[in-house]
């Protein structure tokens, strides 16, 4: 098959979370599959040197912004044999970020607009159109407004990959004809309670939809869940499939990765004790034998940090220890400090995202803690679970759909239902009673990583999907 992936990030060129760890990931996995993928991308101004120079210009035109033309250039490189187009306008993309502008709409119209402009030119013919959040929403909806007359588009399917239904492209109505370029009796087409919402106008143009897990694509259909679109959705509901996420178990292998203090895998995992060993002394923690629960995550309301909050004290004096890293709300990073202040040798805290780190809890804590509210896919867990860090999750979205509790003998880690601190508590007080038995410890560590959660196993849920698109009329 001939896939076209349109990502505003991927890996490892400019990337902020889980969807540019996707866009670096599967299309690499599909093309391993021997499946043509090419990907394209904005040619953002963070880009490190080492990869702008492997790019070549190839094409330079012009691309209908509202009433404006403006310039784009297509730089193109190719790395762990995907063929990858950076498309460059400087002044939407030469900036110290990704998104956060005031200007987001425009920036965005502009690049959706010119994928299409770009395969005109480029000597590549899609079958299918993968598009990724609100971001590159508007691609389905122009390629149905504006190309469908041209032979190049005419069979061309178009999918749409929800990461998070939170973040849906809302814009005021005003500039819908001056910005999107939408004229006014097409205005519906975008169009949500009031205003503009460019994953709604994704949704109803693409021939299938996808989240990142199958408990999330029956989450969305609830209004506690949906941020307002479960109507929608339920019109939709044809169209919506649920494939989980994978990891890149080449990139994060606690067998090679040099991160680590010393190096393991699941026939002999006697060095993740050398690893937790280095782990307490960049705490400062004693090494006492009491078990470490790590957790690397935004410190943000849905991830659960209220439920953290309040019982954190109750956690550390029951005999467990906690190392956390993140950056989130100033009042979640103002609270664990005074925590780390409080209980300096039991709770430990770095505020700030440092890759290293992160890599060291994975590997370093026995127990990895997400008490999510709501989690879309969630890929911590699948690290943890590579690591053979137990995880401690709440049931949502792809939370329950990686981690089954322990207490049947067969799961591999401790799961809670109900968003409620005591039962979080009780599912730490669980893992804590395994870690104590250290036969059943070996066992559970030992399921934990022989968990298959690869991108090679991922990748064949879009396989499938994309077979069943082309088979439509």
């Amino acid at each position: 098959m001939r896939i076209l992936f349109v990502t505003s990030e991927a890996f490892p060129f400019a990337a902020t979370g889980g969807l540019g760890d996707v866009s670096g990931a599967l299309p690499k996995a599909l093309r391993n599959r021997r499946h043509a993928v090419r990907v394209v991308m904005p040619l953002h101004g963070v880009i490190d040197r080492q990869y702008r120079d492997m790019m070549k210009l190839t094409s330079i035109f012009y691309v209908p912004v509202g009433w404006r033309n403006q310039y784009c250039g297509v730089f193109e490189c190719a790395l762990n044999n995907v063929k990858y187009y950076f498309l460059d306008n400087e002044y939407y993309f030469k900036r110290g970020g990704l998104y956060g502008f005031q200007d987001d709409a425009e920036r965005f119209a502009f690049f959706s607009r010119a994928v299409l402009e770009m395969l005109k030119r480029v000597d590549f013919e899609p079958q299918i159109i993968h598009v990724n959040d609100w971001q590159t929403a508007l691609v389905p909806v122009y390629l149905n407004l504006y190309y469908r007359h041209i032979p190049k588009f005419y069979g061309i399917k178009t999918l749409t990959t929800i990461h998070n239904i939170q973040y849906q492209g809302k814009f005021d109505l005003s500039i819908t004809e001056d910005i999107f370029g939408v004229e006014r009796a097409k205005t519906g087409i975008i169009e949500y309670n009031g205003g503009v919402n460019l994953l709604k106008g994704a949704i109803t143009q693409s021939d299938r939809v996808s989240t990142v897990s199958p408990s999330y694509a029956g989450e969305i259909l609830d209004p506690w869940f949906s941020h307002g679109l479960d109507s929608l959705l339920g019109e939709n509901k044809s169209k919506l499939r649920g494939i989980l996420n994978g990891i890149d178990t080449i990139v994060y292998d606690p067998e090679t990765d040099s991160s680590i203090a010393a190096n393991y895998n699941t026939k002999d995992f006697k060095n993740k004790a050398l690893c937790k060993r280095e782990l307490l002394k960049e705490f400062s923690f004693d090494n006492d034998g009491e078990p470490v629960i790590g957790i690397v995550s935004r410190l943000v309301a849905h991830k659960g940090f209220d439920l953290i909050y309040n019982i954190l004290e109750y956690i550390l004096l029951s005999g467990l220890k906690v190392v956390m890293l993140g950056a989130g709300d100033y009042l979640y990073e103002n609270s664990f400090s005074d925590f780390a202040a409080r209980y300096p040798d039991r709770f430990g805290l770095k505020l700030g995202y440092i890759p290293e780190l992160a890599r060291k809890i994975y590997a370093g804590s026995d127990m990895y803690l997400m008490p999510s509210k709501s989690e879309p896919c969630g890929l911590s867990q699948m690290l943890a679970l590579r690591y053979g860090s137990v995880p401690i999750v709440r049931e949502t979205g792809g939370l329950k759909d990686t981690v089954s509790d322990s207490g049947d003998g067969k799961g591999n880690g401790f799961t809670f239902k109900s968003y409620n601190a005591q039962d979080m508590l009780d599912a730490c007080l669980r893992a804590k009673a395994a870690y104590e038995s250290p036969d059943v410890w070996k066992t559970l560590v030992e399921r934990a990583m022989r968990c298959d959660n690869s991108w090679k196993s991922a990748s064949g849920g879009y396989i499938e999907l994309y077979e069943e698109m082309l088979n439509l009329w």
